[in-house]
């Protein structure tokens, strides 16, 4: 621990302030300057006083040496070397001197000088005193200056940090391409083409030769179908394609001709009472005018033996199945003499069709906008509904009431059925699905109820 040199040189001035009997502060002046007092902030002791200036100087330090002040209003005693006398006594013997608020009388001071000042309830005790000991700056402690360069075992650090760079060299070294030979673009190219050029030449694939006498191939021909046109009647064929081919133009031509044939013919035979086209193209799906002259006189169709169908009865009248022998369509169709044709009709049994009537829909709990609307929207579904229990039971017919409830944002919260007489489980819960997905305006008041009727016929 450093000793504290002792300080030399004048005595400074050591001030106690007491109030109300009481020292409420004490202060040793180091740097000897004036002591000045008064109610004024930049006064060194502030005292509320109105009788002294606002800073007056009570100790002034004139030429090195210390002199009292003190004005007509304040008391006291100052103790001297010779004795102790009284501010009152002091006065003739003081030096005047000027103030803010009058004359102020001046007394030296000697370093074994003391005494009290009373200034209204305010005292200042004073003494002179040997400087106070220059106190050494505070020094940190040893462990905290050395800090954490002094905690690190720099050996240990040098070589692990040597060891890391040695590692991570070594590393990138082998990573590195500075070891690689020098690669020259030219002699690569070179390299390469003269490798292509000592490449052996690909193998000769040998064409196989053409046999002349192989048939050539030819287009499948292609016959259009006789068509009917307004204003008389036409069987046009189309020939085979032209070129080589294994089926020649006349023999394309003769199994159009039999293909015609065979179409009237078959009309011919499926019906005997009247023209051949009377019931059987009733529908009217395919023109029949130009097809009844035809059937009514047999000058259109000749004989035929096409495929041996035996239609015979070319000459004239109605083509009969079986009239030039064998037994041909003669089983086809309804060949007698009188009654409707019946061949190829299909009989179809129309089931009931139901109808639902919905009635007007009561609101209740609050008003929602479009509940009339919504309502009548659902009649088309509510329909399908009783169409599909037609199908289990055709007699079955009723009504029911289908009791909504609407939430704050016009979802259908539930649906409750009651009622349903004479109504199947699936249709009704079909109906109650059918509500439920149904969406409607907010109602006014977060909520409302809807009661639809509903009431099922069939027709």
């Amino acid at each position: 621990m450093r000793a504290v040199a002792p300080v030399t040189g004048p005595k400074v001035l050591r001030i106690g302030l007491v109030q109300g009997g009481k020292v409420i502060e004490e202060r040793v002046i180091k740097q000897r300057t004036h002591v000045t007092i008064g109610p004024s902030e930049k006064s060194m002791f502030v005292i509320p006083s109105k009788s002294i200036p606002p800073s007056f100087r009570l100790f002034e330090l004139v030429g090195g040496e210390y002199f009292l002040n003190f004005l007509d209003g304040m008391t006291g005693r100052v103790a001297f070397k010779a004795g102790v006398s009284e501010l009152s006594a002091l006065k003739s013997s003081a030096k005047r001197a000027p103030a803010s608020n009058g004359n102020a009388y001046q007394v030296q001071l000697s370093e074994e000088a003391r005494g009290k000042i009373v200034v209204g309830e305010t005292t200042f005790l004073f003494q002179f005193v040997a400087p106070p000991p220059v106190q050494p700056k505070p020094q940190l402690p040893v462990s905290v200056k050395t800090g954490i360069a002094n905690d690190i075992d720099w050996t240990t650090t040098i070589i692990a940090a040597f060891s890391f760079l040695f590692h991570f060299g070594a590393v990138g070294s082998i990573y590195s391409d500075w070891m690689d030979p020098i690669v020259d673009d030219e002699v690569d190219v070179a390299a390469l083409l003269e490798s292509v050029k000592q490449l052996p030449p690909p193998p000769v694939v040998e064409q196989p030769k053409e046999n002349p006498d192989a048939p050539a191939a030819s287009a499948a021909p292609t016959a259009e179908a006789p068509k009917a046109a307004g204003g008389g009647n036409k069987g046009a064929a189309a020939g085979p394609a032209k070129g080589s081919g294994a089926m020649s133009d006349a023999r394309a031509s003769a199994l159009t001709n039999e293909l015609a044939q065979l179409d009237m013919q078959m009309l011919g035979a499926l019906n005997s009472s009247g023209n051949a086209t009377a019931s059987v193209l009733s529908s009217g799906d395919v023109p029949t005018g130009l097809l009844e002259n035809a059937a009514a006189s047999g000058s259109g169709v000749g004989k035929g033996g096409v495929a041996g169908l035996n239609m015979g009865g070319a000459g004239g009248g109605t083509v009969r199945p079986g009239a030039a022998g064998g037994g041909g369509l003669a089983s086809i169709g309804n060949t007698g003499a009188s009654g409707p044709a019946t061949a190829g009709s299909a009989q179809t049994v129309k089931g009931p069709v139901g109808n639902a009537q919905v009635g007007g829909a009561a609101v209740s709990g609050g008003s929602v906008s479009n509940a009339p609307s919504i309502v009548a929207g659902m009649t088309a579904g509510f329909r399908r509904c009783y169409n599909k229990g037609l199908q289990e039971d055709p007699s079955m017919k009723g009504s029911v009431r289908i009791t909504a409830k609407i939430g704050p944002n016009g979802e259908v919260i539930s649906a409750t059925p009651s009622g349903g007489s004479g109504l199947s489980g699936t249709v009704v819960s079909c109906v109650v699905a059918r509500v439920q997905s149904a969406q409607f305006a907010p109602p006014e008041g977060g909520g409302a109820t809807v009661v639809i009727p509903v009431t099922f016929v069939s027709q």
